[in-house]
């Protein structure tokens, strides 16, 4: 080997010999769990975007739906997996920073089995009262439930989960005392409100669109940053005089600890360029989903203890730890 062929190689010669080993990726089909069952909203944001990161990327981007324990499940299952590249985990809040604060032995540690990749976006949750009744906005909603304490109830989706969670931020924030009605799914909390034995919800704004629109359910605020195109006469709990009512039951795309830079950073390009596509936004507003404010790969892991921090005295609020 000559003088020349000696410097072209040295940057390859003085990389680790797994480095220097490692095939270009992806060589095979590439797998994404999912923590919940099918056809949840969860699918609804990963399957379009696996459909566009299969030709971007030239391979097949299975999803494994991994149910079971409020998501500890399929983050568990992800969490073992080898950190080769071809195992990856779509997660909401609820199993990263919200049951870790619930529950103890965990099969995985959320701090510290996953490398973050992308902020997707997110699902915001909708404060609706019946169409019917005497409910106008978000501030006689609070003014309600200040002058007769736990008068005014709100249904959710169960004890622990984002809306149950959203209810009980808005009460801290707005000094109501509000009673909480858990319910199985956002069905029967709709149900409960239009009956008249639930004075609101605070459940998934994707499902409960079809009875605003309706006005069967009149829409008091989403919790989301901004509006959500699908219900663009809802105003933010922001908008309507609450400025730290926010959230998002938003969806995290992450790989077991120890994934290869290069590959976590060559999956997080592709994915923030393929949510920027206005045909993937538009199919992603038409499920009621919102995009997020930017949070650079690197950025992610901060974000996210940020997130577990916020949430913690709204847990412990709640009742749910």
């Amino acid at each position: 080997m000559n003088r020349r062929q000696l410097l072209a190689a040295a940057p390859l010669l003085a990389a680790p010999a797994a480095v220097r080993a490692q095939p270009a990726w992806p060589a095979r089909p590439v797998r994404v769990v999912i923590p919940f069952t099918p056809g949840g909203a969860s699918d609804l944001m990963m399957r379009p975007v696996a459909e566009r990161l299969e030709r971007v990327l030239g391979q097949s981007f299975v999803i494994d739906n991994r149910a079971g324990g409020g998501g500890a499940v399929g983050l568990g299952a992800a969490a073992s997996a080898a950190p080769d590249g071809y195992t990856f985990l779509l997660t909401t809040p609820g199993p990263l920073v919200l049951l870790p604060q619930m529950q103890a032995n965990l099969p995985y540690d959320a701090a510290r089995s996953f490398t973050y990749v992308a902020l997707m976006g997110g699902a915001p949750i909708v404060c609706a009262a019946a169409g019917n009744g005497p409910l106008r906005d978000l501030a006689g909603y609070a003014q309600a439930a200040r002058r007769a304490p736990d008068s005014v109830s709100f249904g959710s989706s169960g004890i622990g989960s984002m809306g149950h969670l959203t209810g009980v931020l808005f009460g801290m924030e707005s000094g109501a005392q509000l009673l909480h009605a858990p319910f199985r799914g956002a069905p029967e909390a709709q149900t409960a409100v239009l009956s008249g034995s639930t004075t609101s919800l605070w459940d998934t704004a994707a499902a409960n669109v079809a009875a605003i629109r309706a006005g069967n359910l009149r829409g008091l605020c989403v919790s989301s940053a901004q509006r959500a195109a699908i219900l663009p006469d809802v105003p933010t709990a922001r908008e309507a005089g609450f400025p730290n009512v926010v959230s998002l039951n938003w969806f995290l795309l992450c790989a077991p600890a120890g994934t290869p830079a290069p590959i976590v950073e060559r999956l997080s390009a592709a994915v923030n360029a393929i949510l920027a596509e206005p045909a993937l936004r538009e199919r992603l507003d038409s499920f009621a989903f919102v995009a997020t404010d930017p949070v650079p790969q690197a950025g992610l892991a901060d974000w996210v203890r940020g997130e577990y921090t916020r949430w913690g005295p709204v847990v412990r609020a709640s009742g749910a730890a």
